[in-house]
Order: structure tokens, then sequence, then C-alpha cells
């Protein structure tokens, strides 16, 4: 691993790692090791140097929503009355736990928020009694997305 105008440049062992934990961040280190062919002292050393240069951050189980219920995602685009509304808009979009990303975007909208409910009835709760209630909210546009097709990490 090298940096190179502030970027990270990393070589094929370390590229082989993190494809390999991409795949199952619970794969066993020593595991990795012997398909990369190095020791496990080394992935452990690479992985710690990775983290330090901030390229790999944690791992994390992924739940599946729709187990729990939640069966409709949407994409709220959001108009704000002025610009310095953003800051307040955005703490009070963190209290909704139905919103899971919130974007600052160019365009039409302010802000560009993706939210998970239980159905269309939940969502036009979310929307109308909490989003829309927001101070500095002047209006907001709403995609149901339909199904996810594709969901992914860049490359390595």
């Amino acid at each position: 691993m090298k940096f190179d105008n502030d970027r990270i440049k990393i070589d094929g062992i370390d590229k082989k790692i993190i494809r390999y934990l991409m795949q199952d961040a619970r794969k066993p280190i020593l595991e990795i090791a012997r398909k990369i062919g190095i020791s496990g002292a080394a992935i452990h050393q690479r992985l710690r140097k990775l983290e330090t240069s901030g390229l790999m951050s944690g791992s994390k189980f992924v739940i599946n929503p729709k187990v729990l219920g939640y069966t409709t995602m949407a994409y709220i685009g959001i108009f704000l009355d002025k610009a310095m509304s953003n800051p307040k808009a955005v703490k009070e979009l963190e209290k909704i736990p139905e919103v899971l990303e919130c974007h600052y975007t160019t365009g039409n909208w302010s802000i560009l928020i993706k939210v998970l409910c239980k159905d269309n009835e939940h969502l036009m709760h979310v929307l109308n009694k909490e989003i829309q209630q927001i101070q500095g909210v002047s209006r907001t546009e709403t995609f149901i997305s339909l199904n996810q097709q594709i969901d992914r990490q860049i490359q390595i």
C-alpha cells in the first residue's frame, strides 16, 4: 500500500484480501491467508494499515428488512424554503428512524432521502406527519422503488 497525491494505492495482495472480505466479512483470516499464500500475521498487518488509511472502516451485518415487514422503499426529494434551512431540516430528519440516507444535492431538490416503510400507508404517515411537518420543508416529491435491481460496492 502506497500513497500518491493523498490517494491510496493498493497492491494485488491488498485487493485480494479486500475482495474476500467484501464477499464475507466473517471469513476467517487464516482461510484468506491460505488462499492467498501469506501468513495470517501479514493479513492482520495489512488490514490494520487499510483501516488506518481510511479505505476500510468496520464491518457489519446486513439486515433483510422484508423479514421485519418493511416492504416499501422510497426516495424523497425535499424542497426547502431557503438554503439556510438545511442544517435544521437534517437534524429533524435524523430523528425519523425510517430515514436511511440523506444527501445534500444539486438540482431541483435541496435534500434527497431514502426511506424504508412497512407499506404505503406507513410511508404516507411518515411523509405527512413527520417529514412535511419539518420547519423549512416547502414540499416533497416521492418516488417508490418497485425493486432494487443492483446492489454493490465499488469494485476493487
